[in-house]
């Protein structure tokens, strides 16, 4: 019997390799026709001041007309739908990591705005939104009482 010397480092490297190409193999489309189902969701970065909420979404390649947005006091709901441009040659084969289709998605809101001032601008495929915050919130100051404990005998 043979003495083998044991690495620990060797099984670290081991595993490394099998979730490397578990990974590989889970994000890599068999199928180019099914690569635009990854996600299909735009980006969204909320920032917040005092005076209102500033939300901006991308939604590249997109015309204005094909989005639709809905604006409640607590959340925001977007909707659209990229469509496919279609171009076909007779001698080759169009491999497109494009998305298209429709999308949804709905941002909860950390406060509640007005949302019948809600101003939207739309440039280089980057949507804003300026959502400006209810007075209700920005005069909002909640005083917080604390219960005396009661002294125990």
């Amino acid at each position: 019997m043979a003495l083998v010397r044991y690495n620990p480092w060797q099984e670290m490297n081991s595993l490394q390799h099998q979730l490397n190409r578990l990974l590989d193999e889970a994000l890599t489309p068999t199928n180019w026709e099914d690569f635009g189902n990854f996600s299909k969701i735009p980006a969204a970065e909320l920032t917040e001041t005092d005076d209102a909420l500033h939300l901006k979404l991308e939604v590249p390649g997109m015309s204005a007309k094909d989005l639709d947005i809905q604006v409640m006091v607590d959340r925001v709901a977007i909707a659209g739908e990229r469509k496919s441009e279609t171009n076909t040659s007779e001698n080759g084969k169009t491999r497109s990591e494009f998305r298209y289709g429709k999308f949804q998605r709905v941002i909860p809101l950390p406060v509640r705005i007005e949302n019948t001032n809600v101003s939207a601008d739309y440039k280089d495929g980057i949507l804003h939104l300026n959502l400006p915050k209810s007075n209700e919130e920005k005069n909002k100051v909640v005083k917080i009482s604390i219960p005396e404990a009661e002294a125990t005998a």
